[in-house]
């Protein structure tokens, strides 16, 4: 496997307030459970609900970049099942910059659910939390049946 390479903050911040910035979001169900979500402990959009995504580091290709937020974010091992769609970002509040998501469907495979610093909570919603980004709202809603 390639080596991926992350950068410092203030670069990233630097960058991505002139380009748009690659991401995943990651979309693992439960039959029986429904979406998992985490709540966001940082800024942007801190307290609200949301996919577990991330940035795709330079030179690491998208199945992994599911695999290590999904694992850091979640504490899952997961399997990559497709891509369903994208999000763009667009006057995200408190966020400059133009992320843009590659959503994927993911399979659990193994780990132990558990949320990382990034997050205050980590669940299975069978409905939308009324606190929720309001971009992943409209996705999970015109893209999965809770």
């Amino acid at each position: 496997m390639k080596k991926t390479i992350s950068i410092p903050k203030k670069e990233f911040d630097r960058i991505f307030a002139r380009v748009p910035r690659l991401c995943v979001e990651i979309l693992i169900t439960d039959p029986r459970k429904g979406v998992l979500l985490t709540k966001r402990s940082i800024e942007p959009a801190k307290g609200k609900w949301h996919l577990p995504g991330g940035t795709v580091r330079f030179k690491e290709r998208l199945a992994n970049t599911v695999k290590r937020v999904a694992f850091t974010e979640t504490g899952l091992k997961v399997t990559p099942e497709s891509m369903i769609g994208f999000i763009e970002f667009h006057n995200f509040k408190g966020y400059k910059g133009h992320p843009i998501s590659i959503c994927f469907k993911a399979k659990s495979v193994g780990g132990s659910l558990r949320h990382d610093d990034t997050a205050s909570d980590i669940g299975f919603f069978k409905k939308i939390p009324s606190r929720m980004i309001k971009e992943h709202k409209k996705f999970i809603i015109d893209n999965i049946n809770l």
